[in-house]
C-alpha cells in the first residue's frame, strides 16, 4: 500500500489494505521538475513475496545491478528494507542520445515484516538480475496434550 493511496493517480498498483507494505509516494511524480529518475527506479525495483510453510520469500527485480550495489537490511527489529542505486551512464562529449528509457537512480523498498519472521537469520542471494531474500518463519508450536486419568 502506498502511504497515500493510488486514486493521486500516480499509476503504481496498491492495496490500501496491505498492512505489510511500506511503499513511498512521491507527491511530485509527473511534474516536469520532479526527480523522476529517482520515482522511476523506485517504480522499476518490483517485489514478489511469498510465503511457504518454512520461510517469506522476496524477488526483486533489479536487472544489471552487482551485489555489490544493492542493500539488504532489517530495521526497527520488524521492516525488511531491500534498497540499491542504479547509476546513470557517464556522457561524453561527443555522445549523441536517441532515447533514453533505462532509470537510474536510488530505489528502496520498506516491507512489514509478520510476527512470525525470524528477522536474525534473513539471507539474499541475487542471480540474473534478481534478489532472492528468504526469511525463515518460527515454527508453529504445537499445543501440548496431557491426558488425564479420571478416577472412580
Amino acid at each position: 500500500m502506498s502511504l497515500i493511496p493510488s486514486f493521486f493517480g500516480n499509476g503504481r498498483r496498491s492495496n490500501v489494505f496491505d498492512p505489510f507494505s511500506l511503499d513511498v509516494w512521491d507527491p511530485f511524480q509527473g511534474f516536469p521538475f520532479s526527480s523522476a529518475g529517482e520515482t522511476t527506479a523506485v517504480a522499476n525495483a518490483r517485489i514478489d513475496w511469498k510465503e511457504t510453510p518454512e520461510a517469506h520469500l522476496f524477488k526483486v527485480d533489479v536487472p544489471g545491478l552487482k551485489k555489490e550495489e544493492v542493500k539488504v537490511e532489517v530495521e526497527d527489529g520488524n521492516i525488511l528494507q531491500i534498497s540499491g542505486e542504479r547509476n546513470k551512464e557517464k556522457e561524453e562529449k561527443n555522445d549523441k542520445w536517441h532515447r533514453v528509457e533505462r532509470s537510474s537512480g536510488k530505489f528502496i523498498r520498506r516491507l512489514r515484516m509478520p510476527e512470525n519472521a525470524k528477522l536474525e537469520e534473513v539471507k539474499a542471494a541475487m542471480e540474473n538480475g534478481v534478489l532472492t531474500v528468504t526469511v525463515p518463519k518460527e515454527e508453529v508450536k504445537k499445543p501440548e496434550v496431557k491426558s488425564i486419568d479420571i478416577s472412580g
